[in-house]
């Protein structure tokens, strides 16, 4: 079979059956069989895990730091909503981490990032003016995550 017949055999059944495109792709790999794999696709969907766990972990730290900011900042309106958000996005963060401990330095990279966006989440949430919240991250990365933490 032609090579070009082959790619577009492949590219087809990537964008007619995802499913069967990555059922077929792993039988090659344990079959050995490289020549059959369709390389392009499959470096395409190793590339976009890699990324997919990236929003992931600034997704949850952006919301796990707007509810530590509402906690502290408008503690009248406390909730067990609030904590059990700040649980679970505190649990994802540490799962992603867990899973990919590559993931560590990133988290620092883009802490001061998430923490911004953070504060523009939690003006608009609360009502309260993004001058309210400190410039700068009052918590560090290990508080953030350490379980139980709450800011007074």
């Amino acid at each position: 079979m032609m090579t070009a017949e082959l790619n577009a055999q492949r590219q087809s059944l990537y964008e007619t059956d995802y499913l069967q495109w990555i059922e077929t792709t792993i039988a090659q790999m344990k079959q050995q069989n490289y020549e059959a794999i369709d390389w392009e696709n499959l470096i395409d969907e190793i590339e976009s895990m890699a990324r997919s766990d990236r929003r992931s972990l600034k997704s949850n730290l952006v919301v796990l730091l707007t509810h530590l900011l509402k906690w502290q900042f408008q503690s009248e309106c406390r909730s067990s909503s609030w904590q059990a958000s700040i649980v679970e996005h505190r649990r994802r963060v540490r799962d992603l981490l867990k899973d990919s401990p590559s993931l560590k330095p990133f988290l620092e990279e883009v802490f001061a990032e998430c923490y911004e966006n953070a504060i523009d989440q939690a003006s608009a949430e609360t009502g309260l003016p993004e001058s309210t919240f400190p410039r700068s991250c009052p918590y560090t990365s290990t508080q953030v995550l350490e379980a139980g933490f709450l800011p007074e």
